[in-house]
């Protein structure tokens, strides 16, 4: 006898992006199908026995998504039913990975996010999103997907929200994970996941606070103008450093006094690999720039690591709580010394 299929149910969250666009090449293409018409365009959908929900929850390009539309959406996926087994996010690719790590930090609960988007939009030979669509689908779906937080999927890969980096302005194999690689792949339709979840960390959602973050890039003669510009005018600084963690020495008084008035995160902008700790000693070098008050990223980028200082300011965290909170996502302590309670598996 046929083995019964325990019905699943997943509900779709469409914010509008590439994979929701129509239009002609006369006047380009603009964000206006519906989560109906989204999934009406998906081949082996009703074969899946999925149950599933929609959500028109905004209409819009991937670039003008902002921090309170996301915790907006963060906070519509937490009031859900209980029985709700996964959800799946359509959006932009411009900002899918701030998005969703975004929503990593916000969602405390077991059930997984997925998020997804297309690179080819429908009117295009190819298009991308309901082959994107259906394996985010799948993937929310499955039992496996349970406690690993928020998740990307695209172009049958899935990646970890934390680690995930757009690196290609049109590729449909954009999405990749530079540090650590893909946590499983789509094969045959059917997710299948390389290792155990890693370990997450969510940050309480605070009290309608917006906290202003700059994230800052140092780059070959960097004078300081840049930072002297948004120094007054930001609650805190994520600096996108040379390598694992360098700037030149003219910009050291500079940060040293800023970092007595506000957090600084020294991150790298390299794209891989973690912000040093105690190799260099030169003035500007990691070491001197920690010791002088600024808070080390770790293998954090500095997109990511604007976002988890935004919601550690944002959840009323002090100094020491923006250290802690660091030191954990960036890898130099172990997870039970993350400020908050650990996240659901």
């Amino acid at each position: 006898m046929p083995i019964a299929r325990i019905p699943r149910r997943v509900t779709v969250f469409a914010l509008g992006g590439t994979i929701a666009m129509s239009g002609d090449q006369t006047r380009g293409v603009t964000p206006s199908l519906s989560a109906e018409q989204l999934l009406a365009a998906v081949p082996g959908l009703a074969d899946s026995a999925i149950t599933l929900e929609v959500v028109d929850f905004r209409q819009l390009p991937g670039a003008s998504l902002t921090i309170p539309d996301i915790t907006a959406l963060a906070a519509a996926i937490g009031d859900q039913p209980a029985d709700i087994d996964g959800t799946v996010v359509t959006q932009g690719t411009d900002t899918i990975e701030e998005t969703a790590y975004l929503l990593d930090l916000l969602h405390p609960g077991p059930a997984p996010i997925v998020v997804t988007g297309a690179m080819r939009n429908p009117t295009l030979a190819g298009a991308d999103g309901p082959a994107n669509l259906l394996a985010a689908i799948r993937t929310a779906a499955d039992p496996q997907a349970r406690g690993h937080g928020c998740l990307v999927v695209f172009n049958d890969e899935i990646h970890a929200a934390r680690r995930v980096r757009k690196t290609h302005t049109t590729s449909t194999a954009t999405f990749r994970s530079l540090t650590g690689g893909p946590l499983g792949y789509l094969v045959e339709h059917t997710p299948r996941f390389l290792g155990t979840p890693l370990q997450r960390h969510t940050v309480p959602t605070g009290p309608g606070r917006n906290p202003r973050v700059a994230l800052v890039p140092v780059v070959l003669g960097d004078d300081g103008a840049v930072l002297e510009a948004v120094a007054d005018r930001v609650d805190g600084i994520v600096l996108a450093a040379m390598g694992a963690g360098h700037v030149p020495a003219v910009l050291v008084p500079a940060l040293a006094a800023l970092a007595a008035r506000v957090p600084v995160v020294l991150a790298s902008r390299v794209g891989a690999g973690p912000v040093l700790e105690s190799t260099y000693g030169f003035p500007g070098s990691e070491r001197d720039l920690l010791a002088r008050g600024l808070v080390g990223a770790g293998d954090l980028h500095p997109f990511k690591a604007r976002l988890l200082l935004h919601t550690v300011l944002a959840a009323g965290g002090d100094r020491s709580t923006v250290r802690r909170a660091f030191a954990v996502a960036g890898g130099y302590a172990p997870s039970h010394t993350w400020p908050w309670p650990i996240a659901e598996l």
